[in-house]
């Protein structure tokens, strides 16, 4: 199947001059529980996004709204299972309020996770080159409610988990999985002058012959809540690739911005913190753009308790 392949003649964007590259840190945090509970709020009236993106124009610029909760944790390693958990909480949140009408905002939460194996719906054992008992190089591996199949993620890797209400966003599978990869197509262009495109019959996010993007989803009906997301491969290691079949695509060739850029500038040495918040404003960016959301990036989650989950 066609790839557009990136443009020959494209300038890359590079971020600021080399400084010592500041690793991830680890998740340190206050509970994810905790933080969860400042998500599920009473706030202001929807809008609403559909793929054809006839229906993205016209739309109000910031006035009316729908409010979505930003969680900034794209410097740190949250551990794959606590994400899992908060993203639970929420849901479980979420679907109470859609049911009595009071579901007045979105979540967005933006993380990177310790090296991981998560293997979707739809993995079997020929999408894995291990004992799924027995990872490799002492990586975590877990079985996840999302649909695809196999992925990696890990340091380097920006992770975006939307949770939505789909009634409020066109309420259309497939339309919510073109707007994501279209939130990563616009992100790559603006930030980075990185062209990008989809291949069709499958889901992710292209340049040339790379796949840089992942995305998986999962949907509660009938509330039509979203968890799971979409992973952007900035800096990441991409060796551990090799020991799966990336969601379930045969000779799928993993790229990263970095690997894409340092080519593009015959090897220039890249800032990679300086990168990764580069990737991360564009990214949430395009995507209050794409699904006309106005974020709050500083939830008062201080005075929530886990018991209100109870």
């Amino acid at each position: 199947m066609a790839l557009t392949a990136a443009s020959p003649s494209y300038r890359p964007s590079f971020p600021a001059p080399v400084a010592p590259s500041i690793s991830a840190r680890p998740w340190r945090g206050r509970s994810l529980l905790r933080l969860a509970a400042a998500s599920s709020g009473r706030h202001a009236p929807a809008s609403v996004n559909n793929r054809r993106y006839a229906t993205l124009q016209g739309r109000p610029s910031a006035v009316g709204r729908r409010r979505c909760d930003c969680f900034d944790l794209h410097r740190q390693l949250v551990p794959f299972l606590e994400s899992q958990a908060w993203q639970e909480s929420v849901v479980a949140r979420r679907k109470g309020l859609a049911g009595r009408g009071e579901d007045h905002s979105d979540t967005l939460i933006a993380l990177q996770h310790p090296p991981v194996f998560t293997l979707g719906s739809g993995t079997t054992d020929e999408c894995l080159h291990f004992d799924e008992e027995d990872p490799p190089f002492g990586f975590e591996a877990h079985r996840v409610e999302r649909a695809g199949k196999a992925t990696y993620h890990g340091p380097g890797q920006l992770v975006m988990y939307p949770i939505l209400n789909l009634r409020h966003h066109g309420k259309h599978l497939d339309l919510y999985l073109k707007s994501l990869e279209e939130v990563i197509i616009r992100a790559l262009q603006s930030a980075f002058s990185i062209r990008a495109s989809r291949v069709d019959g499958l889901t992710g996010v292209w340049v040339g012959d790379q796949k840089v993007a992942s995305i998986g989803i999962h949907v509660v009906f009938p509330r039509y809540i979203t968890s799971q997301g979409v992973a952007l491969n900035v800096t990441t290691d991409l060796s551990p690739f090799e020991m799966i079949v990336p969601c379930g695509i045969k000779d799928c060739h993993m790229g990263s911005v970095k690997e894409i850029l340092q080519k593009a500038s015959d090897g220039r040495e890249i800032d990679e913190t300086s990168l990764m918040d580069q990737a991360y404003n564009s990214l949430i960016k395009e995507f209050a753009e794409v699904f006309k959301l106005s974020l709050d990036h500083s939830p008062n989650w201080s005075l929530q308790q886990s018991s209100d989950f109870n």
